[in-house]
């Protein structure tokens, strides 16, 4: 039996939301219409740097419970355990800024890194600066050389406290980040899983253990963990988180620290200060010292029995920077006198001031002569989803066999974005459009990179016209970027090489003629690479299979090239 206080399953996060944002109207607002997107009731006034963070539902008060003053500025809010949308991230990124940039602060997980990324692309054409800091503080989620790959969890917390203080205080968008980072290098977390959670639109549990087990080192998601065997005694579970975290941080004599016992949803309270007392002897014993204690509940996951401990290697700043005072619906800290509500009751809604200046929706940017662009893109999205099967079935054998439902829904959405734009658009929302339309889609790394390379390559493009050796310049050096591969990697960055070679090396003055020629230059690409072993992506990993097949990625840029020919050609002719 599911034994939840709910409704509807697939309205519980909304539904939570209404209830939060009805409890805390002074507080808190929505920035957005379906309410995923929520700031402090007057982010984005002041001058101060923003810092938005976002995740899945379920691990309150993680993500929406840091935002507040002293805190996050906004949150993004995605499903139980799933990523909020890049659209959401942007709407709590334009109503957190006021002029100074925006940090996105939040855990080390490929969703959310893939929307953050996407909606930092967002943010940029709209002219918000924006940096990014991952929480990497689970150490047994990764081993010590591959740190920067950890999982975020509890950690989190303390980079929320010096980063907001930091903001609070005035600090630009670099020294915030700065500090962000630091704080994240010098946390390190380990925890232990007793029992699992329900996920509320499932029914049914995220893991199983057998009556009196425990797992070391378990996620927040129920991610599997070092080490599964009988339950133990606090002293002994405490014993061996102790033992990992002392091999990465100096908590020896005279280091100052800053210490978190975390429960993770449904662990009594008397049980973590069991765990407290031995991380405190264990302390006292190496000569550190304790600066700053937090027991509690800081990142659940539910309902999961189990505890965490995290510990922050302080410097004087970070150590100033966390007893700053704080204070949002979920956690208060430091002197209320120092921490005034931030509107005026919480039976009424916040007056306007408090609230901060609402942002103006945007304007659409049209041009009296309004290029190709908009024409062309829209005739090469009707055609491309007739390359699924082929795509699908190139992929199927080096990848995961999705590409071509990315390309076709991809296509789809495109073609449906730009249609929804006045026919005399700008260039710069002609390609703005495109791409997040791509990149929304269908979640993928491909979908991701190229839709996201395409909101980068907004940058180049002037209202009416684009040189298309610019623009795909833009794009390689973002895909190059985002993605991690070299040219000659065997993914679809040589394809776009070879276009950009092309058009450098290609007089005509012909927009079908040197469009050929780029096509001639992938098509040679292609042939090239399919005798090489893929070096990046999930291709690399079938290794001496991928000799002698073709790159789907190259061979998807090789299809939008032949249709770009098709309507080039049938336009002149």
């Amino acid at each position: 039996m599911l034994r939840k206080i709910i409704n509807d399953p697939q309205s519980f996060v909304d539904e939570t939301i209404d209830g939060i944002l009805l409890a805390h109207p002074d507080k808190l607002r929505a920035a957005d219409a379906d309410r995923r997107a929520i700031v402090r009731a007057d982010a984005g006034t002041a001058g101060r740097v923003g810092i938005v963070t976002g995740g899945g539902s379920g691990h309150l008060p993680l993500f929406l419970g840091y935002v507040g003053r002293g805190l996050a500025s906004g949150v993004a809010v995605g499903n139980v355990f799933s990523s909020p949308s890049p659209e959401q991230i942007h709407a709590a990124t334009l109503a957190s800024d006021d002029g100074a940039g925006v940090l996105y602060l939040y855990g080390n997980y490929g969703g959310d890194v893939y929307t953050f990324d996407l909606a930092a692309d967002l943010s940029a054409a709209d002219g918000v600066r924006t940096t990014t800091v991952v929480g990497t503080d689970d150490i047994l989620s990764a081993p010590q050389e591959k740190a920067h790959t950890r999982r975020g969890v509890a950690g989190l917390f303390f980079a929320y406290k010096t980063a907001g203080a930091s903001a609070e205080r005035g600090d630009d968008l670099d020294t915030v980040s700065e500090i962000a980072q630091r704080t994240i290098d010098r946390t390190r977390t380990m925890g232990v899983g007793l029992s699992p959670t329900i996920l509320p639109a499932a029914g049914e549990p995220t893991f199983t253990l057998d009556e009196g087990e425990m797992e070391i080192g378990i996620g927040i998601h129920g991610e599997p963990g070092h080490h599964r065997g009988p339950l133990e005694t606090a002293d002994q579970i405490t014993d061996r988180f102790m033992e990992e975290l002392v091999k990465e941080l100096p908590l020896t004599q005279g280091e100052k620290v800053a210490v978190l016992v975390n429960g993770l949803g449904s662990t009594p309270l008397e049980e973590l200060y069991l765990i407290y007392r031995r991380v405190h002897q264990t302390l006292s014993e190496l000569g550190a010292k304790i600066i700053h204690t937090f027991v509690g509940e800081y990142a659940t996951s539910l309902e999961m029995a189990g505890a965490s401990v995290s510990i922050c290697h302080l410097d004087d700043e970070l150590s100033d920077l966390i007893s700053q005072p704080a204070d949002s619906p979920f956690f208060t800290h430091g002197s209320p006198s120092a921490n005034a509500p931030l509107g005026a009751s919480s039976t009424a809604a916040a007056p306007a001031a408090a609230q901060g200046a609402p942002r103006e929706e945007r304007t659409i940017e049209t041009v009296a002569a309004p290029g190709p662009l908009r024409e062309t893109l829209l005739a090469i999205a009707s055609k491309l989803p007739a390359h699924n099967d082929e795509l699908r079935e190139l992929d199927a054998a080096l990848g995961d066999g999705d590409l071509g439902i990315t390309v076709t829904s991809g296509a789809v959405a495109v073609r449906e974005a730009l249609q929804a734009l006045p026919g005399n658009a700008s260039s710069r929302e002609v390609l703005r459009a495109a791409g997040t339309a791509f990149a929304s889609a269908n979640p993928s790394t491909f979908a991701a990179l190229l839709g996201g390379a395409t909101l980068a390559a907004t940058i180049v493009a002037d209202s009416e016209q684009i040189d298309p050796l610019a623009l795909v310049t833009a794009i390689q050096e973002r895909v190059a970027q985002r993605g991690g591969a070299d040219v000659g990697d065997k993914t679809v960055l040589d394809a776009i090489d070879a276009i950009r070679r092309s058009l450098a090396d290609t007089s005509s003055s012909s927009p079908a003629d040197r469009a050929a020629a780029a096509r001639d230059a992938v098509d040679a690409t292609v042939t090239e690479y399919a005798d090489k072993h893929s070096m990046r992506g999930r291709a690399a990993w079938v290794g001496e299979r991928s000799v002698g097949r073709k790159d789907p990625g190259q061979v998807a840029a090789l299809r939008f090239l032949d249709d770009l020919v098709h309507h080039l050609r049938a336009r002149s002719a």
